[in-house]
């Protein structure tokens, strides 16, 4: 079930170049358009109305989803650092990570989700941290409340956590709507699962006022926790992904298996399985595993029996500096010295053909 992919998803490369000048070489681009975010949002391809006009609105909420893009990217290959699939970015390529995001698959439904959750966390954060006009800490947590452990008073600065989702849901959902197909519909579900994700690990933290630190008074506030936990979560997710079909009326979703439970907000979605990733497949979106390193020892999904896919492997015998004999010093250091380690290092072999394989 390929789909043109909707979302944040077609013009994120170009946002990404625009907002994050690091992360790319193409940051002539922004300089050749004198800095001025109308050009760009004018130029960025892909955009619905609605999101032009977000954009338009709101440079610096872009700006904040632009080094939010960095974040959630290396929070999905973390994810996926010991698999087949790492979510490896592509170069030069219109979508990021390529063609994989086609098919609708427990990986675009992971992506999808991962990526609206980054969204809300970094415009969140922002909030918080002072850099967005359109919005500050919560508002809402003014005055007294109460918990488990007594009245507190709302403090400091609350994660503004509703404005992030409310923004997010917006922008990232405004091409989606506009379609009536079921990947539409896949990619709303699993945009919203991501959202409410973020929101789970919102906690309460709090600071205690009193003689020699009583807590007779307690000062809290609400703020998001690490976005590993999200990803986390995310992933479990991800392993327990529910497989769908569209209804008779095509307004949402059943199970394709109907030993399985009906999927609830939470959970992630998709209609299609996954390919091996085992080779280099351009329809895929395939890179392979070829000269991936694996794990010898292992018996998970890094192992060299399963990341090569019985190809094999190469052994290569390498030397690395690490630190040794490490000594604590009073008062307050610790001490190591540089050493030498011999380890061999294992990548998984080639197939007999290197090229992209032939479409069928």
């Amino acid at each position: 079930m390929n789909a043109p992919l909707g979302g944040i998803w077609p013009w994120l490369p170009l946002l990404l170049t625009w907002l994050t000048p690091e992360v790319s070489s193409s940051w002539w681009y922004m300089r050749a358009t004198g800095g001025s975010s109308r050009v760009m949002c004018d130029n960025v391809p892909g955009l619905v109305s609605r999101q032009r006009q977000l954009c338009h609105r709101h440079p610096d909420v872009m700006r904040a989803i632009g080094l939010g893009v960095v974040e959630w990217t290396a929070e999905c290959q973390h994810q996926f650092r010991q698999h087949r699939w790492n979510c490896n970015t592509l170069d030069r390529d219109h979508s990021l990570f390529g063609r994989v995001l086609l098919r609708s698959s427990r990986e675009s439904a992971f992506v999808y989700a991962v990526s609206s959750a980054g969204v809300v966390f970094a415009i969140t954060r922002a909030c918080s941290q002072g850099e967005l006009k359109s919005c500050s800490c919560d508002p809402k947590k003014k005055g007294t409340a109460k918990d488990s452990k007594g009245n507190f008073d709302w403090g400091g600065c609350s994660d503004n956590i509703d404005y992030g989702i409310k923004f997010a849901r917006a922008f990232v959902d405004a091409k989606e709507r506009k379609g009536k197909d079921a990947r539409a519909l896949m990619n709303l579900h699993n945009n919203r699962a991501g959202r409410k994700a973020v929101k789970r690990f919102l906690k309460q933290e709090c600071k205690c006022h009193g003689v020699s630190g009583s807590c007779t008074l307690r000062t809290c506030w609400l703020a998001m926790a690490d976005f590993r936990k999200t990803g986390d979560y995310l992933w479990r997710k991800y392993n327990g992904a529910i497989q769908v079909v569209m209804n008779q009326d095509g307004t949402g979703f059943t199970v394709a298996n109907k030993r399985f439970k009906k999927p609830t907000k939470n959970d992630l979605v998709y209609f299609e399985n996954s390919p091996d990733y085992c080779i280099r497949d351009r329809d895929a979106g395939s890179l392979g595993t070829a000269g991936r390193v694996c794990n010898l020892t292992s018996r998970g999904m890094d192992s060299c029996e399963v990341m090569c896919c019985g190809r094999g492997y190469d052994t290569s015998h390498v030397t690395r500096m690490t630190k040794c004999e490490c000594k604590f010093h009073w008062c307050c250091a610790v001490r190591c010295q540089d050493c030498l380690e011999a380890l061999d290092v294992h990548t998984c072999k080639a197939p007999k053909s290197v090229d992209w394989a032939a479409p069928t």
